[in-house]
């Protein structure tokens, strides 16, 4: 039985995932999320009641989250670029830069957007306003552990790097990486260049009108 995703393109932690598949050409059937497909909804509901995804459903196996998709198809379907170091030092490294991408970087820049579709009166700006400081201070921490670094972990793309592409996409859409930042920045465009992440981005530009701050003319 394939390997069957659950997804959308535009989504962040779709593409995480979807970035581990193309970096492998780990072959798989995309089950888009969207309000024209009613019954792939309805599966998707029936295999994970919250609502999020990505999943991941590999035979009588629903997979969670997109750290564990990539987890999942680096032990079980293992390609040419391992993601998780096999040496649980490195591997804890990995770990540790996936979770900050996605706490620090990822949470603080999806706070950006879902405040701006609440009804105004319902908006907070205390919230919007720690984002802010959250994002600011994940960029100098990450510019200066970028300025001796090409990818997240090292000389190795990884489940890390995964997690960054996306966040840092829409981070500087939300909130722009100062120019001061240049390490990060070159970071950021170094991720937009690699096939997979690149491939994820093509996929979801149809789909760039749907982002609530309006999507930059460019990338």
């Amino acid at each position: 039985m394939a390997l069957m995703l659950y997804a959308h393109p535009l989504s962040s932690y779709c593409q995480k995932a979807l970035i581990a598949f193309y970096e492998n050409d780990t072959p798989f059937q995309f089950r888009m999320l969207g309000p024209d497909d009613v019954q792939t909804y309805t599966e998707f509901q029936a295999l994970w009641p919250l609502q999020r995804f990505p999943i991941l459903v590999d035979g009588d196996r629903t997979i969670l989250e997109a750290s564990i998709i990539v987890e999942h198809l680096d032990l079980h379907y293992p390609g040419s670029i391992r993601l998780v170091p096999q040496d649980p030092k490195a591997a804890l490294d990995v770990r540790m830069m996936d979770r900050v991408f996605d706490n620090y970087v990822s949470t603080p820049q999806q706070k950006l957007v879902f405040d701006s579709i609440r009804d105004e009166d319902k908006r907070d700006p205390h919230g919007v306003a720690d984002a802010l400081r959250m994002l600011d201070t994940a960029y100098g921490w990450l510019d200066h552990l970028m300025a001796q670094r090409e990818w997240a972990c090292g000389d190795r793309f990884t489940l890390a790097d995964c997690a960054a592409a996306p966040s840092l996409f829409y981070a500087d859409w939300s909130h722009p990486i100062d120019e001061r930042f240049a390490n990060l920045r070159a970071y950021r465009q170094r991720l937009l260049s690699r096939p997979s992440f690149a491939r994820a981005v093509d996929e979801a530009r149809p789909y760039r009108p749907l982002f609530p701050l309006g999507a930059p003319d460019r990338d």
